[in-house]
């Protein structure tokens, strides 16, 4: 293949490499590094030719890592975050911590605020992201300092994590739904009900955990149509007395009119926050937020509160130590 040719190897190109294979998707990741189709296909084909192997194929509906890539893909996040890890070393001292917190009316959000008003000298920027499937190459790259998501699969050995927040899961109805009046509900009467979740998108670990808890509970769980958001949700929400929306206790739903939210209980199914970093990483506010992290999780409680299988086989969420 490469023979004994010393390359150099254009850290760019590598770049759109790692978010293809993290997308799987040669447009999404051309999104995400603000660059066409055209030209993240030509960092790819200098790529491969510079290796003198193919490292993706365009598959239907996206792109699969060859055998080559699959084994070049481990280096390249590691070139990628010591190439950044350089820059950092001069240029980044002082730079606010970064951290992906999904989307801002997520609970994450709301961790990170509180751990601002008890620290306001640390400056923060808050990204908003598609989870884990992105926040694994941006930690390793260094793009973030910090990510929360749900862990699913295996993550890059330079990433470390602790549990941050077991949230526990609520219902948003219209005020003409049969459990409207409930001030709590049980999962096992929501089975003639049909839960809306067009933002569960394939493949991600939201969409991992809404179906363990369907599987679970008997329920039905409809992710047609595009997200509109939840907004638009909420509306059609309003006008549609059989269905209903997973909400959360510290998700920011804004107020409508027709809308209620009741707790679930017996059991209550929580959602599984984690907060991750980069084991390497030197920003000096870094410790002072897994600290804080760590002395507010609340740990599992099995009479109580449910947890798919995936979280109950590991014992992070029973202790706040790893």
């Amino acid at each position: 293949m490469c023979e004994e040719r010393k390359l150099e190897l254009d850290l760019g190109a590598v770049r759109a490499f790692i978010a293809i294979a993290d997308d799987r998707h040669f447009g999404a990741a051309a999104d995400e590094l603000h660059l066409t189709q055209q030209a993240i296909s030509k960092r790819i084909a200098k790529l491969e030719a510079g290796l003198g192997t193919v490292l993706l194929r365009r598959a239907r509906g996206g792109a699969e890592l060859t055998p080559d890539g699959a084994a070049f893909l481990p280096h390249a996040r590691a070139l990628i975050a010591l190439a950044d890890r350089a820059v950092e070393s001069v240029c980044g001292r002082d730079r606010p911590l970064r951290v992906d917190v999904i989307g801002t009316r997520l609970a994450p959000a709301e961790l990170v605020r509180a751990f601002h008003e008890a620290n306001d000298d640390v400056e923060i920027d808050i990204v908003s992201s598609k989870g884990l499937r992105s926040g694994r190459s941006a930690l390793a790259n260094g793009t973030i300092d910090v990510a929360f998501a749900r862990v699913i699969g295996e993550l890059d050995p330079v990433i470390d994590y602790v549990p941050a927040y077991l949230e526990p899961l609520q219902i948003l109805v219209n005020r003409r739904h049969r459990l409207a009046g409930r001030r709590r509900i049980r999962l096992a009467e929501l089975t003639d009900s049909v839960a809306r979740m067009p933002g569960n998108e394939p493949g991600s670990e939201w969409a991992h955990y809404y179906n363990d808890l369907a599987g679970e509970f008997g329920l039905t769980n409809d992710t047609t149509g595009p997200d509109f958001g939840l907004d638009h949700l909420l509306d059609e929400i309003a006008h549609s007395p059989e269905s209903f929306v997973f909400g959360a206790e510290k998700m920011r739903v804004p107020w409508h009119p027709e809308i209620v939210q009741i707790p679930i209980i017996d059991p209550t199914p929580v959602y599984p926050h984690a907060m991750l970093w980069h084991r390497h990483s030197q920003h000096p506010a870094l410790p002072r937020l897994i600290e804080h992290i760590r002395a507010e999780f609340r740990p599992f409680d099995p009479r109580t509160q449910w947890l798919p299988p995936l979280e109950i086989r590991t014992e992070l969420w029973g202790s706040t130590q790893r």
